[in-house]
């Protein structure tokens, strides 16, 4: 009963990190929507008036930058667990069964490592952030862990995933990817 809690746990933090990434795309749509909305309503004015409004979002563009960001790395465990992220199985698929599974845990294994690593560092660099009360640049100038949150968030849930995963290969079952995606060249 604690597995499947444990395995429903996960799926759902996997699940409400890519919402939150579709969420940060949604948000960017919404800011350019409105970007774009306001130009137009400053031209139309602008051509009945002889001079425009000056309407604009502050730092709209930097924003659309940082939601971005987010909604890369949230997404990241999100897409490996749907089998999304591209891999090379055209040299793999010639191996015997027990030679494909010591590749994938290489890779598995790197994968994490190296997500760890950038996690680790991500945190180093927030606290950075705030020791130093670093600010963005732009005119609406925020504290810079702010927009760094998201990104750490995402590299922790991804480690999560691709040690959830190479876990998964030792016990002799199969990664949650294996089989999805994978026959969309020979489409």
């Amino acid at each position: 009963m604690k597995k499947s809690m444990l395995r429903g746990a996960l799926n759902c933090l996997y699940k409400a990190s890519g919402a939150a990434a579709a969420l940060f795309i949604v948000g960017i749509v919404a800011l350019v929507i409105s970007q774009v909305s306001l130009n137009l309503v400053d031209k139309i004015f602008s051509s009945f008036a002889g001079r425009g409004l000056g309407l604009t979002i502050p730092s709209y563009s930097e924003f659309t930058g940082f939601f971005l960001a987010a909604a890369s790395f949230l997404a990241l465990a999100y897409t490996l667990r749907a089998g999304g992220h591209i891999r090379v199985t055209l040299l793999t698929r010639r191996f015997s069964r027990q030679g494909q599974r010591l590749v994938e845990g290489f890779a598995l294994a790197s994968g994490a490592t190296m997500a760890c690593y950038a996690t680790f560092y991500m945190i180093f660099l927030i606290a950075e952030s705030i020791e130093f009360n670093d600010m963005t640049s732009g005119m609406v100038a925020i504290p810079l862990w702010i927009p760094q949150l998201p990104i750490v968030l995402g590299l922790a849930i991804l480690t999560l995933a691709l040690v959830d995963d190479l876990l998964a290969l030792i016990w002799n079952k199969s990664p949650s990817y294996e089989g999805k995606n994978e026959s969309l060249l020979s489409e």
